[in-house]
């Protein structure tokens, strides 16, 4: 998910402090800076969960500045190869898409949440901490302890949250990266699906793959669906004179079943690629995924007859978390 991160002017000399607060539930964590907001929970030994939430919060301060210094790579399109980047962040970017931009546009930019959210939570693991989380705005970075797992709550429209069931992720599965991407969402997509939510071996993969498959969800061509370029919305947008949707119509069932399934033929591919662990695709009410039955749904909501009941985007008090 692309965020948009000041430019290089508006850089500071000295790195800022960022907001630190916990919620009023007196478990998660809230840091914030610019336009990086993170929702943190880690659950384990109280000394080393307190120690996490330090070394997370440090970790933030001076973090935005670091990728602001190479914003210009960051918002090049990625291509196969060495990584250019030197800030840490900046290489998680780099190695989410750099797979992935043979087949299709991207930026690096398309990872920033992810890759931001796995590396706070790097910083706050240590011994004695069983499980973790650090939600960057939906794209969710994951640390389980043997025997621990998590329980993700399930939307279909990130703009209309509304819970739809539950999947169970455990130790043993590759997950530890959720994202979701789709025209409805806080950053610009091609596509027109409601929601992609992809989950990963990382949170900086699962955040580009699910670009990418939001991408892939369209109707080239349609009169009614309105797209603008993105640089008229917002000057600066790694995606330049591309279009970006801005509006879609009421679809028949027919267009709604091409455009998913040009989607999903997309994270497909991904899966066959070792790059994802599995994806569900949401528009206008209908959904598609690439397997109901994959081993990392465990304990989720039984498969529906067509489409089938599968994961949307971890939320927790209709929006942010994953919780127990």
């Amino acid at each position: 998910m692309a965020l948009p991160l000041p430019s290089i002017a508006a850089v500071p000399l000295v790195p800022r402090a960022p907001h630190v607060a916990m919620l009023p539930d007196g478990r998660r964590l809230h840091l914030q800076d610019g336009p990086i907001d993170l929702i943190i929970e880690a659950s384990g030994a109280p000394e080393a969960v307190a120690a996490g939430y330090r070394a997370a919060a440090a970790r933030l301060a001076g973090l935005l500045d670091g990728l602001c210094e190479e914003l210009p790579l960051l918002r090049r399109p990625a291509y196969p190869g060495p990584c250019p980047l030197r800030d840490p962040a900046a290489q998680r970017m780099w190695a989410a898409v750099s797979p992935l931009a043979r087949a299709a546009f991207i930026t690096p930019m398309a990872a920033v949440a992810g890759a931001v959210a796995e590396e706070v939570l790097a910083a706050l693991v240590r011994p004695g901490i069983t499980r973790a989380f650090v939600n960057n705005g939906g794209d969710i970075a994951l640390y389980l302890a043997p025997g621990s797992d998590y329980v993700v709550g399930l939307v279909d429209r990130p703009d209309q949250p509304r819970l739809i069931g539950t999947a169970r992720i455990v130790e043993a599965s590759p997950v530890r990266g959720i994202a979701t991407s789709g025209w409805r969402g806080r950053s610009f997509s091609l596509g027109i699906a409601d929601a992609v939510t992809v989950l990963a071996p990382t949170a900086a993969a699962a955040d580009a793959a699910a670009t990418i498959i939001a991408n892939a969800v369209n109707l080239p061509g349609h009169p009614g669906i309105i797209r603008v370029p993105a640089r008229e919305v917002a000057p600066d947008s790694d995606l330049g004179a591309l279009k970006v949707t801005r509006d879609v119509p009421q679809l028949t069932r027919a267009e709604r079943k091409a455009a998913l399934a040009e989607g999903l033929s997309c994270a497909v591919a991904l899966v066959a690629r070792n790059l994802i662990c599995g994806a569900a695709l949401h528009l206008q009410g209908e959904s598609v995924s690439t397997d109901p039955q994959l081993d990392l749904f465990t304990d989720s909501l039984p498969a529906a007859p067509a489409p089938a009941a599968v994961p949307s985007a971890p939320i927790e008090e209709a929006k942010e978390a994953v919780h127990a």
